[in-house]
């Protein structure tokens, strides 16, 4: 994928926009806005430029102008790597998608990949892949044959995954953090997969887990239907949600994360023939210094799907 243009390509462009994030740091976002736009003439087709300048028109209260820039920007870059297409559904300018566009996500874990678990261990307290990691040993005590690790990132949730399973197989959207997890050496394979269209096939998991992942999902029918057609017999799947309060089965937070419902998950899985084994309530992570509350769910088939009861 061809990388973000990070400049505009124009030197006296680029010298007001640096001026203007100047003023946005002190305090001042229209302003801001202002000389960025001066930018923008100079440099029209700056997609990189144009979300920036609807992010500074947003932190000013113009979301009007925030929304035609957001526009402008995904009119440039149709694959909408920054998120524009999300920035619209917050303000109310676009209809709510079931999902990111695939480019925004692959491009965001790309940019992190290098920083990712230091700012996500060490700053943001992250610690649940220690967590669902008891809830899966508490559901099912033994060995596994074969886990897969959906979303695997750097290989947070497959350096503990590692001691329990006799193979393990990674899958992520991003190549750097696909890079960062092959460092490691803990799975035995790792491959390049858009959840949003994942499919597998081959022998059946015993342990399919999605550590938080489907806050990038949104809609989780397709997803889960497609982990229970590779789940084995008596095998589980352990995933996790940022929790979603009051109606609604999902809904985009303005981290341009998912939150999902209890009840929606609970839906998804029965319309797939799984049963929730355990959901607990835990804090996922810290955002800003506030506790990002989540749901660690484990699901199986029912003992009915194992075997059929037996006749006299």
């Amino acid at each position: 994928m061809k990388p973000l243009q990070a400049s505009s390509g124009d030197l006296n462009a680029d010298r007001r926009a640096d001026f203007a994030e100047m003023l946005l740091a002190s305090g001042e976002p229209a302003q801001a806005a202002e000389l960025l736009l001066g930018a923008l003439e100079l440099a029209p087709r700056w997609a990189a430029g144009w979300f920036r300048l609807g992010e500074m028109q947003e932190a000013a209260g113009l979301l009007d102008q925030a929304a035609r820039a957001w526009t402008t920007a995904l009119k440039l870059e149709p694959a909408d790597r920054l998120g524009a297409a999300l920035k619209l559904q917050l303000i109310g300018e676009a209809p709510a998608a079931a999902a990111p566009p695939s480019a925004f996500v692959e491009t965001l874990f790309d940019h992190y990949a290098d920083s990712f678990e230091e700012s996500l261990v060490g700053k943001l307290g992250y610690g649940l892949p220690d967590f669902l990691r008891l809830a899966i040993r508490k559901a099912r005590p033994g060995r596994f044959r074969l886990a897969l690790d959906l979303g695997c990132g750097t290989g947070l949730m497959g350096e503990r995954l590692r001691p329990l399973a006799d193979r393990l197989e990674g899958y992520d959207i991003s190549v750097g953090m696909l890079r960062k997890a092959k460092a490691k050496g803990i799975y035995d394979q790792l491959a390049r997969a858009d959840l949003q269209h994942f499919s597998r096939t081959g022998d059946r998991a015993d342990l399919v887990v999605a550590a938080d992942v489907f806050i990038y999902v949104g809609a989780l029918e397709r997803i889960v239907g497609a982990i229970a057609r590779m789940l084995a017999d008596g095998g589980i799947f352990a995933f996790s949600l940022e929790s979603l309060a009051g109606g609604g089965d999902f809904a985009l937070r303005p981290s341009r994360r998912y939150a999902h419902s209890e009840a929606y998950a609970r839906r998804v899985l029965s319309a797939n023939g799984l049963a929730v084994l355990s959901l607990e309530s835990t804090v996922i992570r810290h955002d800003r210094s506030d506790p990002v509350v989540g749901l660690a769910i484990v699901a199986g088939f029912p003992a009915t799907r194992e075997k059929s009861p037996e006749t006299t």
